[in-house]
Formats: structure tokens, sequence, C-alpha cells
């Protein structure tokens, strides 16, 4: 399980400006202006031998204090509820403002370990007076860095990384199956729960959005028990800055890092939204397991054609997923739900499913003689040999001759021979291509 590192602080401390230099490339969108924080807002990230997600909470800069403060209790909150460690940024240029003290009192009462992060700092000669003032903060030891230049950033870091032993030990020990339950506010996530429950435990309301929170909820089913992890929707951005959003995808990130199996709630009467495909994609790029419940099933005018229909647009429009397992429900109802824990069932178990190496190579030998692997200024790729390393997702290491033969359409072949094979229904698999000297 990957531990989440939120990035906290007023506006216009730098917050977007380390998340880019901790992420590598440039995915925050870093302007002069408070509240410009866009886009993409968490990045994976590995220091050492850890990785762990960083995520860039952001903040707006309303016109009056208390708008200002309410926003920054709201980030604050948001940022303590998701992650494991809290990076405090504090701009040295500024020094100590009331506004950090409020900060750090919000922070202080979660209890979650708070690294100090003092920004701004180019030069510590110059400043190291300046760094001392937020010893006042009572946060420990501040550390100097400029995220500009990403200098300091290696004491920053192996104090963050400290933090993870200790904070991560109770999940370790869990092995319960985790289903996060994802989507859209509205599509019926909560009443879905409450089904399976068998009991209102999770609000329900017809309000966009009051899920505000992620919420675990244990189950049990024939005797084995599964959490599921309730998550906030991701709403449309309107016309208005809408913050909720950010959040919510962070709630997101948070749940599917926890989670073996992502469960996505589309709307039937709605269809499948552009919203749909990038919550999808979250759980997609971490290689979860995939389910698509189709809920509100009960409101569709159907015929014999209407759920082939339907399946054909949802795979169109989520066609990076073509793994991801399909169920047609009424939460309401109450309507094929006991199928829904079959398939996580199924599901869990492909995510962790072993294949051994002889049999591995039967099928890569099969497949390469049926179809020649590509050939390119009459070089033509070699497949020498193929072995599992890890599950969850099931990830295969490929040795070939030349990696730049290695199409991806090729790739792609290979993968539906081997789920030909062996099935692997609501799982990614991932392959690592490694070049070999010919012998």
């Amino acid at each position: 399980m990957r531990p989440v590192v939120a990035i906290v602080g007023r506006p216009n401390v730098g917050k977007s400006t380390l998340f880019n230099s901790l992420a590598g490339e440039r995915i925050s969108i870093v302007k002069d202006t408070p509240g410009v924080t866009r886009d993409r807002i968490y990045a994976d990230v590995s220091w050492l031998d850890k990785n762990f997600t960083i995520v860039d909470t952001g903040g707006i800069e309303p016109m009056s204090d208390d708008v200002l403060l309410r926003s920054m209790r709201e980030q604050a909150e948001i940022a303590v509820s998701t992650s494991n460690v809290i990076m405090f940024l504090v701009d040295v240029r500024d020094g100590l403002v009331e506004s950090d003290y409020m900060v750090a009192d919000m922070l202080r009462k979660s209890g979650k370990p708070i690294v100090l992060v003092v920004n701004k700092v180019d030069s510590f000669e110059k400043f190291e007076n300046d760094v001392y003032e937020f010893y006042n903060l009572g946060l420990g030891d501040p550390f100097p860095v400029s995220a500009a230049s990403k200098l300091g950033f290696g004491d920053m870091l192996d104090e963050v990384v400290a933090h993870f032993e200790s904070g991560n030990t109770e999940e370790a020990e869990d092995d319960r199956p985790r289903i996060a339950i994802i989507g859209k506010p509205n599509v019926g996530k909560s009443s879905l729960i409450n089904k399976l429950l068998g009991e209102e435990r999770l609000i329900v309301s017809d309000i966009a959005g009051t899920t505000r929170d992620a919420v675990d909820t244990a189950i049990k089913r024939n005797g084995e028990e599964y959490v599921f992890i309730d998550t906030a929707g991701l709403r449309r951005k309107n016309k208005i800055k809408e913050e909720i959003e950010r959040f919510s995808i962070i709630r997101t990130v948070a749940a599917v890092e926890r989670c073996d199996v992502a469960v996505l709630v589309i709307d039937a009467v709605e269809g499948v939204t552009e919203q749909d495909a990038k919550i999808a994609g979250i759980a997609h790029e971490r290689g979860k397991g995939m389910i698509i419940v189709v809920n509100k099933w009960d409101l569709i005018e159907k015929d014999n054609k209407t759920m082939n229909t339907y399946t054909d647009e949802i795979r169109q429009k989520l066609s990076y997923m073509p793994y991801a397992e399909m169920i047609f429900v009424s939460a309401k109802s109450g309507q094929r739900l006991p199928k829904l824990f079959e398939m996580i069932d199924a599901v869990i178990a492909n995510c962790s499913l072993r294949i051994q190496t002889g049999v591995l190579n039967e099928i890569l030998a099969e497949a390469t003689a049926m179809n020649q692997p590509p050939s390119d200024k009459g070089k033509r790729l070699k497949l020498f040999y193929m072995t599992q390393v890890s599950i969850k997702p099931p990830t295969f290491v490929i040795f070939v001759n030349d990696k730049e033969l290695a199409h991806f359409s090729y790739m792609r072949y290979i993968e539906n021979r081997i789920r030909d094979a062996f099935g692997f229904a609501g799982t990614p698999v991932k392959f690592i291509i490694r070049e070999r000297k010919e012998s």
C-alpha cells in the first residue's frame, strides 16, 4: 500500500512548485496568482526504496479573511483525513504569519506526523536566523528547502519516509479484501453499500456531494469479511471554482491507493461521462482490479438489445480498460447485487494469480509461431523468455533482443494470448520489457 503525503500551506508559499519538483515534471500550473493550482494534483514519487503518492492540496485566496480561513481549514482537514504524512509548507520570505499558527493548530489536532518545510531558502547562510523563527510553531525541526532550485530535498524526504513505517503497521496486518466504491456524486454509491449492508448506515440524499469523506464499512458475507471504502463523488467543474472536485479527486486517489478492487458506479440513465473516464483512469493507472457497476438499471426501458448496446458504448468510452468486468444492477431493488460479490471474489483471485514460468513460455512460443514478431530494417524482434515477477496486478518480464522492436501492438497481442489462456478478468496485466544480448 503506497502511503499518501499531502502538501499543505497558505496560498503562494510554493506548494505547486514543490509538488512539481518532487514529481519531476511540470504537472500543476504555477503562476503568481494565488489559487491557480489546477490540473493533476497527485503524482507517484519514490525516494530511496520507498514509493509514495504526493498530493498538492492547492488553495484559493478569497476576498475576505474568514473565507480564506474556511478554505484553508477545509484544505487542511482533507489533507489530514486522506494522508499518512503531512508536509506543512511555510515561506521564509514572509516569515511567520498569523495564519501559519492557525494551520499548525489544525494539523496538530490530527495526530498525523507533520514535516515542517520552510520554502524559498536559496541560501542557508543568508536565511539561517529566519528559518529558526519557525521553531515557534512547535512542530519540531524546520527543514529549509528551495522548491524552485531543488535544494535541501534529501533531509526533507528522509524525514517524510521515516514516518511511513510507524503509521502503516495496522493496515499491513489487515488482509481483508478492500473494495473502493468510486464514481461521480449521485450515481448511488452510498445506496449500493447500504443495500449490501441491509441497513441505512451511510447518509443517502439527492444533493450531489453529500458524502464528503471516505467511509470504511465492513460487510460480512458467507463467513468472509470485506471492507468497502465509500468515496466522495467527483463532481464536474462548474463556472465557480469548485474546490470540492479537487478534494474529491484527492479522496478517490487515497481510497484507490488502499483498495484491492475499485468498483466504478455509473448512472444508467446518464450513461458514461468524461468524468467517469477520469475517475476510472485513477484506478487503471494504479493497476487495481476493476468492476464497472451500471446502477439504476431498473429505470431503463429495455428490449433484447439494450444491454449489448450499453455494454458496447461503455467499452468504447473506457477503451483503455477492456479487462474491466461489468454488471448491471439496481441498488434500490437489490437486483443482481449478490452477483457483485461473486465478481469481486473472482477479480481478487485474478489479481493474485501466479502462472508458472514453464507454462508462460509455452504460450509465448505458440504465440510467436502463430504471429511472427515485427522486424525493422532487416532486424527481427526475438522474445527469449518470460516470467511473472509480481501480483496485484500480475506483472511479467519479457526478455527480448531489442526493446525498440517490441511495439505496443505486438505486446497487446501477447497480452491477449495470455488472457485467452488464463482469463485475468477484471485485472490489468503489466509487462516489463528487458533487453538481453543474444548468446
